[in-house]
């Protein structure tokens, strides 16, 4: 098994970007524009490594290395972009990985573009792309190309003795379960189950009893042998329940208008593991919008934008005005679940209105990343 947190550190030390590996500051997938980026990048990097693995790293200065983290970012839909937009599209994955130095409500991402002998092309245009623009890598540069082109073998051998010496053993296995239980989650109730004598994973969170059932919040999970963040929310509850061969968390999401809250199942996931050191993770979506009267969202909608005018203005917010944003993201999110199909960009270009409010903006990235959850904006 390979310990990503290793592999970002060997990637980052081999050289600058180069044919087989990117790195980024951030992903902006809320855009057309960082959309087409992203999917530039990926169409590049599997044309030019038609038989190893490649990867983008996510949370990383460009111009020292420096390792500043990026938010938990748990779209597992992100192989549907990929899918809709290229042709021949490579099979990718998104890992978030924790690193010691972090807050822990960060991570460096980690997309792993699996190789594919087959020319990958756009199929359908975005932003300023067309359709049929064929992508490839040229040392750290992604450029055009004509269909026809010369396949580039070179970097396999480099990039599979970068992966064998990222591969784990049993002092980093420990080393992580002690960090997290000991020091990363020291005012937490943590624990840690073993599968099939290889998998390590380790949850963290502040219990909490409803009937008969028991809810986690401020939930942080891991597997430790990888150095993979499997779930991290600040907000919203989950269950966990796990038997000799699977680990399954369910995620509640809390919604409500006027101060009345309501947790909704939101996502299903499940991690398999197998006695032959492979494991699998399995996700369904279990979320039902629920429905409010139309009369009534319609006037809280408009005043949620008559707040937004007062903020961009700079006026001064009532008491019941300064409720209400709390609120706003939310608010933003059910509007939209229930049809109010502008709701959502609203919900979006209200980003540095709200980021001066840090709960407030942590309702909004909450509020982003269910939505993404449900469906990428791929019109």
């Amino acid at each position: 098994m390979i310990n990503k947190r290793l592999l970002i550190k060997n990637l980052l030390a081999h050289n600058d970007e180069s044919s087989f590996y990117d790195k980024k500051r951030q992903l902006n997938l809320h855009t057309r524009e960082g959309k087409g980026k992203f999917l530039k990048h990926i169409c590049a990097l599997s044309n030019s490594n038609p038989t190893n693995n490649s990867y983008i790293v996510v949370g990383v200065e460009d111009h020292d290395n420096e390792i500043v983290g990026d938010d938990f970012f748990d779209d597992s839909r992100i192989q549907n972009l990929v899918n809709a937009f290229l042709e021949n599209p490579p099979k990718i994955s998104y890992e978030n990985v924790p690193f010691p130095n972090l807050p822990k409500d960060k991570v460096v991402g980690l997309v792993t573009i699996k190789p594919k002998s087959k020319t990958s092309f756009f199929k359908k245009g975005i932003h300023t792309i067309l359709p049929n623009t064929v992508f490839i890598r040229i040392g750290s540069n992604t450029v055009p190309i004509e269909h026809d082109y010369e396949k580039n073998y070179q970097n396999t051998e480099t990039v599979i003795g970068i992966e064998n010496s990222s591969r784990n053993s049993i002092g980093y296995t420990l080393d992580g379960v002690i960090d997290f239980m000991n020091f990363r989650h020291k005012d937490l109730s943590s624990n840690y189950k073993v599968f099939k004598e290889l998998f390590v994973i380790c949850w963290a969170g502040i219990p909490k009893k409803i009937r008969d059932k028991t809810f986690l919040s401020r939930v942080d999970i891991e597997l430790i042998n990888e150095q993979i963040k499997l779930f991290y929310s600040a907000q919203d509850e989950v269950t966990i329940t796990f038997d000799e061969d699977s680990f399954t968390i369910i995620e509640y999401v809390p919604l409500g208008l006027n101060d009345k809250t309501s947790y909704y199942p939101l996502e299903k996931q499940t991690i398999r593991f197998y006695d032959n050191g492979y494991y699998k993770i399995d996700r369904e979506i279990l979320f039902e919008p629920p429905e409010f009267n139309k009369k009534m969202l319609f006037h809280i909608y408009n005043s949620n934008m008559a707040l937004l005018v007062k903020l961009q203005k700079g006026s001064a917010l009532s008491e019941g005005e300064n409720r209400d944003l709390q609120n706003l993201p939310s608010t933003l999110m059910i509007c939209y679940l229930n049809g109010f199909e502008e709701a959502k960009q609203k919900l979006i270009d209200a980003k540095p209105l709200l980021k001066p409010y840090p709960n407030i903006y942590l309702s909004f990235k909450e509020a982003l990343r269910i939505l993404r959850k449900m469906k990428y904006d791929l019109q």
